[in-house]
């Protein structure tokens, strides 16, 4: 099944319509946050899953102690730039997903917050997103086929081999060809 998702252009097409739908979701959220009326701030939001975090219903204990305390020591005292971030990324993961440029890194990003939101307690469209997002990375390179992925990663691979003073592989058969 993995390799139906990674190869096959019918799959390819399948990802495609994934990643609109969930870059749209991204792109709307994040785009509305940027320039939305009130500038956004998740101070409350934030304050409110500090003070209310998820509890086990059996022991009454916090589910997620160390996300707690990253919200209430990292990113509470850094809400400056929380505020930045959550829109930004929300926006930058919604034009990656469309465009199908860096797709498998926007969808990863798309994740984490989709998690982060989860372990804060909010549920919305947090589950949905996040099995989309994992479709497009488990889809890996096929998920860009039909995106600007198709030009990007052939960039990125062939700088880093000079970087990295690689030989250069064939991009076009993925063989590891030797090209002269």
């Amino acid at each position: 099944m993995l390799k139906f998702w990674r190869e096959h252009k019918i799959a390819g097409i399948l990802v495609t319509i994934i990643r609109f739908v969930a870059g749209y979701a991204w792109l709307t959220a994040g785009w509305h946050k940027l320039t939305g009326a009130k500038p956004f701030d998740a101070t409350g939001f934030l304050q409110a899953a500090v003070n209310n975090p998820v509890l086990d219903k059996a022991t009454g204990e916090a589910v997620y102690p160390t996300y707690t305390a990253f919200l209430e020591h990292f990113a509470l005292p850094n809400i400056k730039i929380i505020n930045h971030a959550i829109p930004l990324g929300e926006f930058l993961v919604g034009l990656g997903l469309i465009l199908g440029t860096l797709t498998v890194t926007a969808a990863f990003f798309g994740a984490l917050m989709n998690f982060m939101f989860m372990f804060a307690g909010t549920v919305s469209t947090n589950p949905w997103l996040l099995l989309l997002g994992m479709v497009v990375i488990f889809a890996g390179a096929n998920a860009g086929r039909f995106g600007l992925d198709r030009f990007v990663l052939p960039l990125i691979h062939k700088g880093l081999d000079r970087l990295l003073h690689r030989k250069p592989k064939d991009m076009t058969t993925g063989a590891g060809l030797i090209v002269k």
